[in-house]
């Protein structure tokens, strides 16, 4: 729905921790109309550069609270993401990025909230692998953004 949205074009960056790039991280908005319960955010397929970086090597940064892996944030059912609120997705990769322009895959995984389906118990134990359809919510493609790596974080 909001596909061309979903990144902030200027947020590309590496992540550093002492002093040493552990990876990269971009800003994000919920491609929804609406917010969601952090407990339905399955995560993301991400492709950058042609690699697919799974969703056990991402966290997500929102509401002010230090980045956190998927398997934590979906027990996280009273926490809210807001529509409009910037959150930062981060993906471990060894060296982070090399300077310059980079080519982004990214679908987003957002379990629906529209009542019970027969699937439900199923996802919860075992969550539909973001970038293959199941659970896509708004967000029915891959969405391709290319993005030129800023000073890092």
């Amino acid at each position: 729905m909001f596909d061309n949205y979903l990144i902030r074009k200027d947020s590309l960056e590496n992540v550093y921790e002492n002093k040493k790039a552990v990876g990269f991280r971009f800003a994000v908005r919920i491609a929804d109309y609406r917010g969601c319960f952090l407990s339905l955010h399955n995560g993301y397929y991400i492709e950058c550069d042609g690699v697919e970086y799974p969703r056990e090597l991402q966290k997500f940064e929102v509401n002010g609270k230090e980045p956190r892996d998927f398997e934590e944030i979906k027990t996280c059912v009273w926490e809210h993401w807001n529509f409009d609120d910037e959150a930062y997705v981060y993906v471990e990769k060894e060296g982070g990025l090399t300077p310059g322009m980079h080519r982004i895959k990214l679908q987003q995984s957002v379990l629906s909230q529209y009542g019970y389906m027969p699937w439900d118990e199923e996802w919860i134990v075992d969550p539909p692998v973001p970038g293959h359809g199941a659970g896509a919510g708004k967000t029915v493609n891959i969405c391709e953004f290319e993005l030129e790596l800023q000073k890092g974080a």
